[in-house]
């Protein structure tokens, strides 16, 4: 392939600007904000569910409390009525003693369903100190999150508009570039190389390796205007007064 030596320098110049958008690249996809990102939402997961256990461990102790309170109720209720009977004229002997026994009866019940009461209102009042912790640790990892997410977005959008920035210098610089040459660089950045790069001091900007003699002197033996390409990574080697040569 033949370019005039100055076409070939400004693949040069072409490769820096690709260089710094491949830099852009892997800052956006290794930027730190990523990786607590990813731990925050975990962490906000974890502490959704604390806080979903504590609220069902909530929801059914209320639930036990507001059935002891109607027992509670039922009780006092039927002991009221029962005492009721028991002033009430004409309640024979037996009717009485029955209903003394009863009343002791609902009295000991009473005092169980209170203290079975007491013991669950405590566990709950344990409970809601539990999801109240759980509420607040909660909203900090969601505050966390927000603020990574905030932070992620600033520091992407920064890199979109440098990349927007060294897409606009890239689009003269491949205009005035041939089209087979342009379509060998960008070829050879297809499979992940530089494409194109100084051979400065007898190396290859592209590998860093230092270019075998025998290979060196068919580079310096080639025309100006020759194409050449290293045989060890395939860049393209533009030579300028720093090769070496």
């Amino acid at each position: 392939m033949i370019a005039e030596p100055a076409v070939q320098q400004r693949l040069l110049v072409l490769a820096d600007v690709d260089a710094e958008l491949n830099r852009i690249d892997h800052r956006r996809r290794t930027m730190p904000e990523l990786a607590e990102i990813t731990e925050a939402e975990k962490e906000v997961r974890e502490r959704k569910d604390a806080v979903v256990a504590a609220e069902t461990s909530a929801g059914d102790l209320d639930r036990d409390i507001r059935r002891l309170e109607r027992d509670v109720d039922g009780v006092r209720a039927r002991e009221e009525r029962d005492k009721n009977m028991l002033a009430a004229a004409g309640v024979s002997a037996k009717q009485a003693a029955d209903l003394q026994h009863e009343l002791e009866t609902l009295s000991r019940r009473q005092g169980v369903l209170e203290d079975e009461l007491l013991e669950i209102m405590e566990q709950r009042e344990a409970v809601q100190t539990n999801l109240d912790a759980a509420r607040a640790e909660l909203a900090t990892s969601e505050q966390r999150l927000a603020d990574a997410t905030e932070r992620r977005d600033s520091a992407s959008a920064d890199l979109d508009a440098t990349e927007a920035g060294r897409r606009r210098d890239r689009e003269p610089i491949v205009a005035a570039l041939p089209a087979d040459l342009l379509a060998l660089y960008e070829s050879l950045r297809a499979k992940g190389g530089a494409g194109a790069a100084l051979l400065r001091a007898r190396h290859c900007g592209g590998c860093r390796l230092e270019v075998d003699r025998q290979e060196l002197s068919q580079i310096k033996s080639a025309p100006a205007n020759e194409v050449v390409r290293h045989e060890e990574c395939g860049v393209i080697m533009v030579r300028t007064s720093e090769s070496g040569l």
